[in-house]
């Protein structure tokens, strides 16, 4: 019989939920501690690359028209476009590296997809890495596309299919490898991760005054636990449903250090508080990159659970 490890008790209900499956991966940090990530998707990716560029575009359309009117006055046709691709240039990989800078690995796009890119090795994403994936980009996909355009209509068949094979061929590369890597996160040992967002129910989202929880006691437990509280939370009601909910929220309260004694008729209220709290409190932490998978990793143990 297979051992039920967290992770695979993870998969099992996710399933049960509903969830999408991705592929995951281990990584460990340079602390040692294990973190368990999702892939992003191929078609993730793409949409978040689309939204980017749409968002580029829109900043640069109203760039160029104050640079028309403030700096181009008088200049050449010439000097003009050569000046507006050297801005075009300068705003994309500004605008890519801005956001991934400030907001650890996510731009605008990716946030919208839920997805953040990280260092393959587990250890924080450097200003030199992300300034390499985003230079990449150039080579593979604008310096091919910029060179189609500039061809002449007499230009050679093969100048035009070779640079287009070049741009497919580095667009395909993600497919070819298990961690859907494009030449930029390989240059610059990154990888791009979904972060983990699971539907939570209109009733099971509620903010109770009543309940209010500090962060040491929101360290006590990790997503695998969360999941199971929430496929708890889930079930219709019965008197049986009634006496685990009592029971899980007695053991949470010893866990945590609860001090107040919860009332059997307001089980399912604390466990539902509990349950958000605990939500934003994983969220949290995977945008700055903190996975904790269960309450036993080290990641829990060092945050002071017990």
């Amino acid at each position: 019989m297979e051992k039920q490890t967290p992770a695979n008790s993870l998969d099992r209900i996710e399933g049960l939920l509903g969830a999408r499956a991705r592929s995951r991966r281990v990584i460990v940090s340079p602390e040692g501690v294990p973190l368990r990530v999702e892939i992003a998707d191929i078609g993730e990716r793409l949409a978040a690359f689309v939204l980017d560029m749409f968002f580029w575009l829109g900043a640069s359309i109203l760039f160029y028209l104050v640079a028309a009117f403030l700096l181009l006055r008088g200049s050449t046709g010439g000097v003009a476009v050569t000046l507006c691709l050297f801005l075009a240039f300068l705003l994309r990989n500004a605008y890519f590296a801005h956001f991934e800078l400030a907001w650890q690995g996510s731009t605008p796009g990716k946030r919208i997809c839920g997805l953040k890119a990280i260092d393959r090795e587990g250890g924080p994403l450097t200003p030199a890495a992300v300034v390499a994936r985003n230079l990449t980009r150039e080579v593979e996909v604008f310096v091919p596309l910029g060179l189609m355009l500039s061809l002449s209509g007499g230009a050679a068949v093969w100048e035009t299919l070779s640079l287009l094979a070049w741009v497919l061929v580095i667009s395909c590369l993600p497919l070819f490898n298990r961690d859907r890597l494009r030449a930029g996160d390989i240059i610059a040992g990154t990888m791009v991760i979904a972060l983990p967002r699971h539907a939570l129910a209109s009733e099971l989202a509620r903010t109770d005054q009543d309940y209010r929880f500090t962060h040491a006691q929101l360290q006590a437990y990790g997503s695998f636990e969360l999941q199971v509280l929430e496929e708890l939370l889930r079930r219709p009601d019965s008197s049986e449903t009634r006496r685990t909910l009592d029971d899980v929220a007695s053991k949470i309260c010893r866990r945590i250090g609860w001090a107040d004694p919860v009332p059997h008729s307001q089980a399912r209220r604390f466990l539902e508080a509990f349950y958000t709290a605990e939500r934003d409190e994983l969220e949290r932490g995977q945008l700055f990159g903190r996975y904790r998978p269960h309450k036993n990793s080290p990641e829990a143990s060092r945050a002071g659970a017990s």
